[in-house]
């Protein structure tokens, strides 16, 4: 997509100034839902989050005037997403995108009071930096738990958010879940940079791309080469 111009304009100005206090008062109200009824039922923990995901998609959409496209085949159950992460956008829409996906997360996040509890109640999985083989296994045995429930698994391999048109190598944990969960990778472009990833915000489209499914079992410089040229396949050409 051809980067927006250098100046916004005055409509997307305004529809900026509108998504934050609509978005954002939204978000607070579903926290203080899911603060009053997550002790009385843990049905709230899979309401919240992706009714949360579908308001964002409905204020990015009808509010700031960007249009979604998606490109390839949704995955089905029984593989591992790998996704581009350029800004907050494809985080908080992936379980809009997908069928109840279980994200790998910063730990963290899941730290976060409500926030915290909702998303572990929800399904996401844990991500402990540097902290031992313990961890990993409790990582990987949360993972396959979900996978064994018919749930999508998804991860951003890069492990922070990159900016659109720059190439970053993906973080060593992802070799690692790639050879031990046994899982195939689809990998998954999104080009949303270009416009979520700025205080004004700019109208156009963002593109989803799914690439084509990478096997389980293969060498770590093969896999990793193939999931890095896929999910930059939005990207301008070098």
């Amino acid at each position: 997509m051809k980067a927006p111009s250098p100046m916004p304009r005055p409509d997307e100005v305004l529809r900026s100034l509108l998504f934050y206090p609509v978005f954002w008062g939204g978000t607070i109200l579903m926290q203080v839902a899911a603060l009053v009824t997550l002790p009385v039922t843990r049905r709230v923990a899979l309401w919240v989050p992706v009714h949360w995901s579908n308001f964002h998609r409905w204020c990015v959409t009808r509010i700031l005037g960007i249009t979604l496209k998606v490109e390839g085949e949704l995955p089905h159950p029984g593989v591992l997403v790998a996704a581009r992460h350029e800004s907050f956008f494809e985080a908080i829409d992936l379980p809009t995108l997908l069928d109840r996906p279980a994200v790998f997360t910063k730990a963290e996040l899941m730290r976060l009071p409500v926030w915290g509890k909702l998303a572990a109640e929800y399904g996401l999985v844990a991500v402990e930096r540097d902290q031992g083989a313990t961890a990993l296994r409790r990582m990987l045995g949360a993972a396959r738990k979900l996978a064994g429930e018919g749930r999508i698994l998804a991860i951003f391999p890069e492990g922070t958010r990159i900016r659109h048109g720059r190439v970053a190598p993906l973080q060593s944990g992802f070799a690692g879940l790639y050879k031990l969960i046994g899982l195939p990778v689809v990998p998954l472009a999104v080009d949303s940079g270009l416009l979520y990833h700025r205080w004004i915000k700019r109208r156009g489209v963002i593109t989803y791309r799914f690439g084509e499914t990478i096997p389980a079992g293969l060498p770590r410089d093969e896999a990793e080469a193939r999931v890095i040229a896929a999910i930059n396949s939005l990207n301008p050409p070098a």
